[in-house]
């Protein structure tokens, strides 16, 4: 395995005092409330707002009731624009819009997309399958709504990172299950997809920096509060068939305990005749795109990521 840098050791350090795995309700609860606000520091390290980007907070259609959305359009942009719906990580029980924002405004900037990013309901309060049916019914909303969004519904795709990859693969699942909207692409950054966690990376990367595997159990205890693991909804790379879905990039990074689970998915994927492109990002770990100023990794693979993308699109 290829060394990690030394800042990025140091960040994990940082991080282990606030780990999951450690966590009671009550401070459950409060890092839940918390938001990281846009100043010059926490920019420095998450990365901020990309230029000639409008943020627009809204809401959409989630399974229960309205969830919040953030819409990022490209300033100055004209006629209906491809959609990208993203699903921010957190492990299904931490994460919010205010997450996301770095990633989903490059993008939008970038691949000239507009990106809607869904605020689906948290565990331990929501259990599976909440989340997934929030985001489900979101992608569904705002692509019914296209024309109030500036958007082509014929060109969408999704992506997320982590929980979010998770949840991008399950909803591209349940277009294809239900006759939903037609996905072009889905963007599996890192992306949690076999909940029994039987993957070999969970053991050989038990002690990463920034996820351990200690912290993996607890999100997926939280998450399902013991349903089945097994569950193509909760873990996609049990679907009994994955023909026809859309074509895929998988983002992985080599110090992460989740990263044979990106590799599997891929290869599931590939073997039931959909194009994938496979990633791994040497040296990284997991959240690498999270830390966009300190992982020398972020930059290539937002730019692989938007590549991607705009190639669906093109096509």
């Amino acid at each position: 395995m290829a060394r990690m840098d030394l800042r990025v050791r140091l960040l994990g350090r940082l991080l282990r005092r606030m780990s999951i795995s450690s966590m009671d309700d009550e401070r459950l609860r409060r890092a839940q409330s918390r938001s990281v606000p846009h100043n010059p520091v926490t920019d420095l390290l998450l990365g901020g707002v990309a230029r000639g980007v409008r943020l627009t907070d809204g809401t959409a259609r989630g399974e229960m009731g309205p969830v919040p959305v953030r819409t990022y359009r490209p300033e100055g942009a004209r006629g209906p624009l491809p959609l990208v719906v993203n699903f921010h990580g957190g492990g299904w029980t931490l994460g919010n819009l205010d997450s996301a924002d770095w990633l989903c405004s490059n993008v939008a900037a970038t691949v000239g997309a507009v990106v809607v990013s869904v605020d689906y309901r948290l565990a331990p309060g929501y259990r599976w399958p909440a989340a997934a049916e929030d985001c489900y019914c979101a992608l569904a909303d705002v692509v019914a709504r296209a024309e109030e969004f500036g958007t082509d519904a014929s060109r969408v795709a999704v992506m997320g990172d982590s929980a979010g990859g998770n949840l991008a693969a399950v909803v591209s699942l349940l277009a294809r299950e239900r006759s939903g909207p037609r996905i072009v692409h889905q963007g599996l950054v890192y992306p949690s997809v076999d909940l029994t966690m039987s993957s070999p990376s969970i053991d050989e990367n038990a002690s990463a920096p920034i996820l351990t595997r200690a912290d993996c159990l607890a999100f997926r205890d939280h998450y399902l509060g013991g349903q089945d693991p097994h569950h193509p909804h909760a873990s996609p790379l049990f679907a009994a068939d994955h023909s026809g879905l859309p074509p895929a990039l998988v983002q992985v990074a080599e110090h992460d305990p989740i990263r044979d689970d990106g590799v599997r998915y891929a290869g599931v994927l590939r073997d039931a005749g959909v194009p994938v492109r496979l990633t791994e990002y040497v040296g990284m770990p997991h959240g690498f795109l999270a830390f966009p100023r300190l992982c020398r990794s972020a930059p290539q693979a937002l730019a692989e990521l938007c590549a991607e993308q705009s190639a669906a699109f093109a096509a």
